[in-house]
């Protein structure tokens, strides 16, 4: 029998041979963890890359959708039919997303309407009897009853007749050839036939009035006259359009008219009345005013 340190046993390994192999286990198994790792690494950056697509396809859908313009089928595709999802559009279906429908269009919002301005004036005699209230339902006035400065108006009216002043000094009087009645005025209640008026001498002299418009048509009566000269009336509206003009002429005495206006404007524009002198053809030739009436 050999020795105790003669050699190997039968049966185990030296002790260099089973380091090596204790060597080769641990590099097998760091190799194995080296694996792990960049396996792991792969798998991190190829979430991070679906992850990076995913974003990128949600953005450009915000945006589609921002810009109102959803995406269309790729071209020689069919677009695919979105069944049960009423209003979506088939042809905006992406793949793993959801299908959108459609904003709702747009509630049209009313617009104003535009009122075309129109003018219009017509010339004829005065009747003998003029009843105020009859021919200004909505508004009147009349010169001349209290004096030179104070009109009567119809009570509650629209107050949309305005006299605006004019040239001249007004002196009033009381012998028009016609009479003029009411039953609905303010601070005079009712008269029966007053032939009451006022007047200013001298060319370039005269009245100027004002009727508001509201965006319908409406009619005013003007009541006026001259004596021993040449009147001119002349018509427009504030907010622009048509214009008119009238002459009216004695050289011997005195004449009288009523003129019917129609027009028409938007709601905050007014009729623009001026009724003078042109040309005195005597001594104080001159215009006279009488009443309105706003109907």
């Amino acid at each position: 029998m050999g020795q105790e340190g003669d050699g190997p046993v039968a049966g185990r390994m030296s002790y260099p041979y089973a380091q090596t192999r204790s060597a080769l286990r641990r590099m097998a198994r760091a190799r194995q963890r080296r694996r792990w790792v960049l396996e792991a690494l792969a798998a991190v950056a190829c979430l991070a890359a679906v992850a990076g697509y995913l974003g990128t396809e949600q953005h450009a859908t915000s945006r589609q959708e921002e810009s109102g313009v959803l995406p269309g089928p790729p071209a020689g595709r069919p677009a695919v039919p979105s069944a049960g999802v009423p209003g979506a559009d088939g042809g905006a279906v992406t793949p793993g997303l959801q299908p959108r429908q459609r904003p709702p269009s747009p509630t049209p919002s009313p617009s104003t309407p535009v009122v075309a301005p129109i003018l219009t004036v017509g010339q004829a005699d005065v009747p003998a009897r003029v009843d105020l209230s009859a021919a200004g339902p909505v508004d009147w006035a009349h010169w001349g009853l209290l004096g030179a400065g104070r009109p009567v108006h119809k009570r509650q009216g629209s107050g949309e007749i305005r006299d605006e002043g004019g040239r001249g000094r007004r002196t009033s009087y009381s012998n028009n050839p016609e009479a003029y009645s009411w039953h609905d005025g303010d601070p005079v209640g009712a008269a029966s036939g007053t032939m009451s008026g006022v007047y200013v001498c001298g060319a370039g002299s005269g009245f100027t009035l004002s009727v508001a418009a509201d965006g319908q048509p409406r009619t005013v009566r003007l009541y006026a006259g001259l004596w021993m000269a040449r009147a001119r009336l002349d018509l427009r509206l504030s907010s622009g359009g048509p214009s008119r003009t009238v002459r009216l002429e004695d050289p011997h005495t005195e004449r009288t008219a009523e003129f019917t206006i129609r027009f028409s404007a938007a709601r905050g524009a007014k009729l623009l009345v001026n009724w003078t002198v042109e040309s005195s053809l005597g001594d104080c030739g001159n215009v006279s005013l009488q009443a309105a009436a706003l109907r």
